[in-house]
């Protein structure tokens, strides 16, 4: 496969947790996420999948993240209604007003940029485009992570999700460990560290409990739960998926996360075919 096809179906698999992950906020859904079935389509896709389709867009014309190209690709293809956080539409409001994101993107928290889970959800697909070159993807998630979320934290959780679509290991101990060679020291780490501890441990929500669901939106919150899922079931998409969403907390975000990092090992072939017919396409924009 090319570095385009990984990385393809890495966002077809982010694509696919996202949308589905997401009709589970749906009230009339609750039975279906109970029994763990799928919800009648269609299955429309968030933020996540639109960011991460900008960062396919930049690397596709690019061959690496060009930071202001990226900034321009997100502000472009800004869809309000596609879930963001009230932060990120400021953000790329201001950027398609003529701000500049190496400015705006430090506002938050005193100066140091928002710790959200935004650099993360949408980061695989750059993992899957290194496959197999951690250092590199480590060092392309920092540069795409800081044109919206500069915050350490932040930068650690999309290194790490990188490195995971990149990471060849075979064993999900190996796999972690690999991952925690790239992950600075912080909150992030630290949960990923706890991660590789809770191997053993089956239940979801127990592992949840410990390492968080995203329910805070947050960077330290969300990646090392998504490690731990995406380690149980490196080459099960469909175990994957639902390991995932048992845990509930940002469900659409932490099933693209680990949908984008499975899919980066199984390719288009690893997902199953009744979901993508039902998932709503992806956008034009993203090139080949």
């Amino acid at each position: 496969m090319t570095a385009y096809d990984r990385a393809h179906a890495s966002l077809l698999g982010l694509a696919l947790g996202d949308a589905l992950g997401s009709q589970f906020f749906v009230p009339a859904n609750r039975s279906a996420y109970d029994a763990q079935t799928v919800p009648p389509p269609p299955w429309e896709w968030t933020d996540d999948t639109e960011m991460a389709s900008s960062v396919l867009h930049v690397l596709s014309r690019h061959g690496g993240i060009d930071q202001d190209a990226l900034a321009a690709s997100f502000a472009e293809h800004h869809d309000f209604d596609r879930g963001y956080g009230p932060s990120t539409n400021r953000l790329l409001r201001l950027i398609r007003e003529g701000g500049d994101w190496r400015v705006l993107a430090r506002e938050p928290f005193g100066g140091q940029g928002s710790w959200g889970n935004g650099a993360a959800m949408r980061v695989a697909p750059l993992g899957a485009w290194y496959a197999g070159d951690t250092g590199t993807a480590a060092r392309e998630a920092e540069l795409s992570a800081t044109v919206t979320h500069p915050h350490p934290e932040a930068v650690a959780g999309a290194v790490a999700v990188a490195v995971a679509a990149a990471c060849e290991q075979p064993t999900p101990g190996a796999f972690i460990d690999t991952i925690l060679r790239h992950v600075p020291s912080g909150s992030v780490h630290d949960g990923i560290r706890e991660a590789r501890r809770l191997l053993t441990v089956r239940d979801p929500v127990l592992a949840a409990s410990v390492l968080g669901n995203g329910r805070q939106v947050a960077a330290h919150d969300t990646v090392p739960f998504t490690i731990w899922a995406a380690a149980r079931h490196l080459d099960d998409y469909e175990r994957a998926f639902w390991t995932t969403a048992a845990a509930g907390g940002d469900i659409d975000t932490t099933c693209a996360i680990v949908g984008g990092i499975v899919a980066a090992r199984t390719g288009t072939p690893g997902l199953p075919p009744a979901w993508l017919e039902a998932c709503e396409p992806l956008p034009g924009f993203i090139g080949g």
